[in-house]
């Protein structure tokens, strides 16, 4: 597999980002910045993204360029949960975002890992193999779902707040 040390920090702090966002849409059915488990999300999610950058392999490529989406995208979610408070409008963008952070965070995941894995004889042979593009059909799916959910469900507690 050949991980650097960057590396390994990478991908550790990225799993433990990943476990606290499936936490929080497990509890909350969103990444709730106001429990632990989402802003262990929100700053991990940054350390990852930011790590990412220092992995040059194939050199710049659209994973960085994922990355730093993904950083001022998740800083623009939390600056409309601290400055916006309430539920409200904003909840709405907030909760996209996150999800859309946790989506593109899988896209260089998965294949990373499905070119990785298991080590000596991976599952997929390059970014072009069917199995990579059956995964992340499935990931923008459940994407799609979720994000319909969640905008129902935040449409009903906004409801419920204005009456």
């Amino acid at each position: 597999m050949g991980l650097s040390n960057l590396g390994i920090f990478h991908t550790i702090i990225g799993v433990i980002a990943i476990i606290a966002a499936v936490i929080s849409y497990v509890r909350y059915g969103k990444i709730n910045l106001a429990d632990n488990t989402g802003k262990i999300y929100f700053y991990l999610t940054i350390i990852t993204s930011l790590t990412s950058l220092g992995l040059l392999k194939h050199g710049f490529n659209p994973g960085h360029i994922f990355a730093i989406l993904i950083v001022i995208l998740v800083i623009i979610a939390y600056f409309l949960y601290v400055k916006k408070p309430g539920n409200n409008r904003n909840r709405y963008v907030e909760n996209f975002l996150l999800s859309f952070t946790f989506f593109l965070s899988w896209l260089p995941t998965i294949n990373e890992t499905l070119t990785r894995v298991p080590v000596g004889h991976p599952l997929a042979k390059d970014i072009t193999d069917p199995l990579i593009g059956k995964t992340l059909l499935t990931i923008f799916i459940l994407f799609i779902v979720g994000s319909f959910f969640q905008y129902r469900k935040q449409k009903k507690i906004n409801r419920s707040t204005a009456l």
